[in-house]
């Protein structure tokens, strides 16, 4: 199991993949993948019972991670080939004519680690939902983890499959909210302010903790050893990520503006001269 260190070293280099991945093409959702970087590198290096050599779609006997606001799959895709899923230097084909790493996660090109097309937002939690009750089906005793944008929570199916979860006790299941307060028009209070989420869900009848810092490695690794260990207990398991947008590159922070915009060649050289090279460019 990785150091501390080492987790934060390996964040610091998915955050250069990330910045680098859309640069190139000019194209792409760097902030919401920034922030959600210690997040994705926890789960996948010290949370999750995975097997990137031998991936299978029913993902039987392991762990399974459902990402359901798809355009953040930068942060996705360098999780996934750091982690072994696939080789690190197809990277250099995000978004590219026939590449398997299109702007939103698809299944039709075989990508390792994909098991949904993602990014019609407000569907993830219900495949999230149907995979964790097809596990207990299967006397399966591992987990299944989703991932949301705070804005994706304005989608209708969100709240169905909120109440479906508890109703039907779908308690193999942890599902993140991405508190990051932005969304693509504006912050998330001025576009469609949602009152306390806490409650929302609360009131949805699941259970709620809370990441204060979800960009802090070792809060975030509390965090999700905490949400595992209420697993099991008749409750599916909500976990509210407090992040910042473009976290790690001081002028992407704080504002909406980098939710869907790529660096120019000035912007890059600022980023990477903040985000040291731990491992090694692809």
């Amino acid at each position: 199991m990785a150091s501390i260190q080492e987790l934060k070293d390996l964040c610091s280099q998915t955050r250069r993949d990330i910045v680098r991945m859309v640069h190139a093409v000019n194209s792409g959702h760097p902030g919401g993948s920034l922030g959600c970087t210690e997040y994705f590198i926890a789960l996948y290096n010290h949370i999750m019972t995975h097997n990137p050599k031998n991936f299978t779609m029913d993902g039987i006997n392991e762990d399974v991670f459902f990402l359901s606001n798809g355009h953040i799959s930068p942060v996705f895709y360098s999780t996934l080939a750091r982690a072994g899923y696939f080789d690190v230097d197809e990277l250099n084909t995000f978004r590219k004519i026939n590449s398997r790493l299109q702007g939103h996660p698809t299944t039709h090109e075989g990508l390792p680690g994909v098991r949904i097309a993602s990014g019609s937002l407000g569907q993830g939690m219900s495949v999230a939902i149907g995979t964790a009750e097809a596990k207990k089906l299967n006397n399966d005793d591992k987990l299944v983890y989703t991932l949301h944008g705070d804005g994706e929570l304005q989608e209708g199916q969100i709240w169905e499959a909120a109440m479906y979860a508890s109703a039907k006790k779908v308690d193999n299941l942890i599902s993140a909210i991405d508190l990051n307060g932005q969304q693509i028009d504006g912050s998330t209070d001025d576009v469609l302010p949602m009152g306390s989420i806490k409650g929302k869900f609360e009131a949805f009848g699941w259970d709620v903790l809370e990441i204060a810092d979800g960009n802090d490695i070792e809060q975030v690794i509390t965090g999700l050893e905490n949400a595992k260990s209420r697993t099991g207990k008749g409750k599916p398991v909500c976990i509210l990520l407090k992040t910042e947008m473009g976290a790690g590159i001081d002028f992407m922070m704080g504002t909406h503006k980098w939710h869907g915009v790529a660096p120019n060649d000035e912007q890059l050289g600022m980023a990477l001269e903040q985000l040291p090279e731990t491992i090694g460019d692809y």
